[in-house]
C-alpha cells in the first residue's frame, strides 16, 4: 500500500492534523476524496479501504487522522475515543483536508466515511457548504445538536444496512428518519439500503463484513463521486 504521510494545518484547537494522501493518480485526475475513519481510528483497515477506493474511482484521496495517533483495539476503547471526540473540531479537520486536496489541484472534492465517519460526512455536508462538493455517508448519522442535515446543498448518497441495530445512530428506522429530513430540505439525495447486511458491512476485518454488499456499495460510491465531482 502506497501513500504519503504528513501533517496539514487545521483550525481544530488540537493543532496540526496527521494524514495520509494517496496521490499516485494526481497526474490523471482532478477529483479529490476525503475518507473518514470509523470509531477505531486511522488503522490499517481504513487506510487500505481508502486506497482501494482511490484506485477504483481514480480519486486523489486523503485520510485525516482525527484521533491524532490514537487507535482503538477493542470496542470499549473505540467507544471512549468516539465519545470524547471534539466533533466540531473534527469538522474543521475535514475542512482542512478538503482544502489541502484543492491546493494540490483537485477541482472538486467529496467526503465519504464509515460509522463515525459517515456521521461526520453528513455533518460536513451541512456545515461546510461551499467547501465540500458531494458526500456519501455510510451507516452513521450526526446528532441534531451538531447540525441540521436538511440544510445540505451538495449531492448526497447514503448507504445503510437493513440489519443494522444501532438505534439512534444507524438503524433502519434512523435511516428512514434521515430520509424524511433530506426530503423536507429538498436535498439532492439517494438512499441505498442493503438487504442482508449489518452495521459496518464494508469493513473486511469485522464480523459483519458482507463482500457482495461492500462491492456494490463501493461501486455506487465511485460512480456517484465521479458524476458529482465534474466541473
Amino acid at each position: 500500500m502506497s501513500g504519503k504521510k504528513g501533517t496539514i494545518k487545521s483550525e481544530n484547537p488540537k493543532g496540526d492534523l496527521p494524514c495520509i494522501v494517496f496521490n499516485e493518480l494526481l497526474a490523471e485526475s482532478d477529483k479529490g476524496l476525503v475518507v473518514i475513519q470509523e470509531w477505531w481510528g486511522m488503522n490499517k483497515q481504513i487506510k487500505e479501504e481508502a486506497h482501494s477506493i482511490s484506485k477504483m474511482g481514480k480519486f486523489v484521496t486523503i485520510v485525516p487522522d482525527l484521533y491524532r495517533g490514537k487507535i482503538a483495539t477493542d470496542y470499549e476503547e473505540a467507544g471512549h475515543l468516539m465519545s470524547n471526540l471534539d466533533w466540531p473540531g473534527a469538522v474543521k479537520d475535514i475542512r482542512a483536508s478538503i482544502l489541502h486536496l484543492k491546493s494540490m489541484g483537485c477541482k472538486k472534492v467529496g467526503v465519504t466515511g464509515f460509522c463515525m465517519g459517515g456521521a461526520l460526512s453528513l455533518a460536513a455536508g451541512a456545515l461546510l457548504q461551499g467547501v465540500v462538493d458531494a458526500i456519501a455517508p455510510f451507516y452513521g448519522i450526526p446528532d441534531e445538536k451538531l447540525c441540521d442535515v436538511s440544510t445540505i446543498k451538495c449531492p448526497v448518497q447514503c448507504h445503510f444496512a437493513a440489519l443494522d441495530h444501532l438505534v439512534g445512530f444507524s438503524s433502519l428506522k434512523d435511516a428512514e428518519k434521515l430520509e424524511e429530513k433530506l426530503k423536507a430540505g429538498n436535498v439532492d439525495y439517494e438512499m441505498n439500503i442493503y438487504d442482508g447486511a449489518a452495521h459496518a458491512f464494508t469493513n473486511a476485518t469485522g464480523p459483519n463484513y458482507n463482500k457482495d454488499s461492500c462491492h456494490l456499495a463501493l461501486q455506487r460510491l465511485c460512480t456517484f463521486m465521479n458524476k458529482s465531482l465534474v466541473e
